[in-house]
């Protein structure tokens, strides 16, 4: 039951995420033009500035709607969810985030279901012209329904939570979000949060005031840099070894993803992020830090990039304090920690797949992967490896097993995939064992699917590469 429900809020979260994620390199010009040339920002120029509002109000949530409905039924889709979106957009005096995202897939569901009402109805040779005018009548009544109906509802959404919001920031409650947050990130719903409730959240805010804070609340990697930090130092065996290689990744790169499974290797140094996450918020608070666009991927470096004009020290310190916070808190558990032997240190966890597996003593070790689906001997070309928005851990992952591949003489295509967007002519996916259970779901019936325990544990990928090559024919 737990997993059923953990899959389903990965697959919305997924499903939201998956708008976003392919846009974000949208958001990052909005807010380069934004922190140079606003009347406050480092080069202010009127004429240049012009281009912001426009941007924003329309461009942005045109992108998320024509992205959504591309991902619920293709390009008529997403022309469909486009056209529904534009009626929301003119008929409201806010900026349409939210708008985008839900119109943009409904109207895309709305042309799928009237698509497959007239299947097999129409006459040959009548099949483009009911195409097109099946998709502008019913372009034609979501704009109009948007307009006149919809605008109001959704520009009443995002006030409240834009109020909502504010309350939080105004009461200093904000700065306590990690205490949920950050239990999520861990269970790969990062993208989710960031990008399904705290983005459009912050893009609002930004609009009027040049920054937000929301942009940091899930976004500042400084709380996790401290916890592999902490386990470069005073962490035991491959936890150690692995670790300051994760850190790089995390700290340059912004995938936090290969720093997550170091809070379940000793569960109680979760606090550590999230007291970290909380400091920082605070001090980015009281000093009126944010950036303004969305800090993606969460590295340092897009950090300073996205930090406003008077504002890179106050949110660079943001970063620091939380790396401090969390280092200090983690490294206190960590060296009160009396194992001796490795195995002690994975001893007890339910998640003890993100570590490397050790066998009894005088027994060789063997890096084993799992596999679940059809594991019948076949042909393969074609392998996905699949995280949940498809472009950070799963990129990373992706070019490591193509690596390990190569050197085994295996020249085959591997891609990073979106764990809800698995193609359908795929081989095998690889995954990490957490998204598992959406795997099964959203992969192709009876397509093999290899677990993933450690992104950056070479044993691991060597022993994918073996399983793939006891799987061909």
């Amino acid at each position: 039951m737990a997993s059923n429900w953990k899959a389903k809020v990965q697959k919305m979260g997924g499903f939201l995420s998956g708008m976003v994620m392919p846009n974000i390199g949208a958001l990052i010009a909005w807010g380069i033009v934004t922190a140079l040339f606003l009347e406050t920002g480092y080069f202010p120029n009127e004429k240049l500035a012009e281009l912001i509002t426009p941007t924003l109000t329309y461009l942005i949530p045109l992108l998320f709607a024509y992205t959504g409905g591309y991902n619920v039924y293709g390009r008529r889709g997403a022309v469909a969810g486009t056209i529904a979106t534009i009626g929301v957009i003119v008929g409201s005096g806010v900026t349409m985030m939210i708008g985008g995202m839900v119109m943009g897939p409904l109207g895309a569901w709305i042309i799928k279901q009237v698509d497959k009402a007239l299947d097999g109805h129409v006459k040959p040779g009548l099949e483009m012209l009911v195409d097109n005018f099946s998709l502008g009548i019913i372009g034609a009544v979501m704009m109009v329904a948007g307009f006149m109906a919809i605008s109001p509802l959704f520009a009443a959404i995002t006030n409240i939570l834009t109020v909502g919001v504010n309350f939080l920031i105004d009461h200093n409650i904000l700065p306590f979000a990690p205490i949920f947050v950050v239990p999520g990130q861990v269970l790969f719903l990062n993208n989710a949060i960031n990008h399904g409730i705290f983005t459009p959240l912050a893009v609002e805010q930004a609009a009027h005031t040049g920054k937000s804070i929301l942009y940091l609340v899930e976004a500042n990697g400084g709380n996790w840099a401290g916890l592999v930090l902490a386990f470069c130092v005073f962490g035991k065996g491959m936890s150690k070894k692995s670790a300051p290689g994760a850190a790089i990744i995390h700290i340059i790169g912004g995938i936090g993803e290969v720093s997550f499974p170091y809070a379940l290797i000793k569960p109680i140094t979760i606090l550590g992020p999230i007291c970290g996450s909380i400091a920082a918020l605070f001090w980015l608070q009281i000093m009126d830090g944010g950036a303004v666009a969305a800090v993606s991927p969460g590295s340092i470096i897009a950090l300073i990039i996205m930090s406003p004009k008077g504002k890179l020290f106050v949110n660079v310190m943001g970063y620091v304090i939380a790396a401090a916070v969390s280092f200090v808190i983690v490294a206190f558990f960590l060296k009160r920690d009396k194992s001796i032997d490795e195995e002690e240190e994975v001893q007890g966890i339910d998640m003890s797949q993100f570590v490397e597996s050790h066998n009894a003593p005088g027994e060789e070790k063997e890096e084993t992967a799992k596999t679940s689906g059809n594991v019948q001997k076949r042909k393969i070309k074609k392998i996905a490896f699949a995280c949940d928005a498809g472009m950070g851990s799963s990129a990373m992952g992706a070019s490591m097993l193509k690596t390990q591949l190569n050197k085994a003489g295996l020249f085959l295509d591997v891609s990073h995939v979106s764990i809800h967007q698995i193609p359908e002519d795929i081989d095998v996916v690889v995954t990490n064992t957490n998204l598992l259970e959406a795997a099964k779901k959203e992969a192709p019936e009876g397509i093999p699917i290899i677990e993933i325990k450690e992104f950056l544990n070479a044993d691991e990928h060597k022993a994918i590469v073996q399983q793939i090559k006891d799987m061909m024919e």
